[in-house]
C-alpha cells in the first residue's frame, strides 16, 4: 500500500512532470517564492525547478509549493515613490468604512464589509 511519503517523492519528475519532494525535504539550492523574498530575491522569470507536496491524511487534499533555483534568482526591484503612493492609497481604501466613511485604523473584513462600529449599530437596530 503506498504511503503519503511515496506519493510525494518523485525526484526524477516521471510521475508529475517536475521533480517532487515531500514537505520540508527539498534539496539545498531550491527555495519557494516566500523564501526567496526573505532573502531579497525573486524568481526572475525562471521556470519552476521542483515542487514540494503535502497530502493531508485526514481529508486527502494535496498542497503544493513550487520551488525555484536560488542561484538563478535575481534581486527584487526597488519600490519607487509612485509605487509607495499607490500602495498607501490602496491601504487607505481597505481601512475606510463604506458606511460611515471613517478611517478605522485596520483593514475592514471582507466578510462583513463595514467597520465594527457600524456592525454593532446594525445589530442593535435589528435587535430593537
Amino acid at each position: 500500500m503506498p504511503t503519503a511519503f511515496s506519493d510525494c517523492f518523485d525526484p526524477t519528475g516521471a510521475r508529475y512532470g517536475v521533480p517532487t519532494y515531500p514537505w520540508r525535504l527539498a534539496p539545498d539550492g531550491l527555495a519557494t517564492r516566500r523564501q526567496l523574498r526573505a532573502r531579497g530575491l525573486r524568481p526572475g522569470g525562471q521556470p519552476i525547478a521542483a515542487q514540494l507536496m503535502l497530502i493531508n491524511r485526514r481529508t486527502g487534499t494535496v498542497r503544493v509549493a513550487y520551488l525555484y533555483r536560488v542561484d538563478r534568482a535575481v534581486p527584487v526591484r526597488p519600490m519607487t515613490s509612485r509605487k509607495w503612493g499607490a500602495l498607501a492609497l490602496a491601504m487607505l481604501a481597505r481601512r475606510t468604512c463604506p458606511c460611515c466613511r471613517l478611517d478605522v485604523g485596520y483593514c475592514i473584513p471582507r466578510s462583513y464589509g463595514v467597520c465594527g462600529y457600524c456592525l454593532t449599530a446594525d445589530h442593535q437596530c435589528a435587535a430593537a
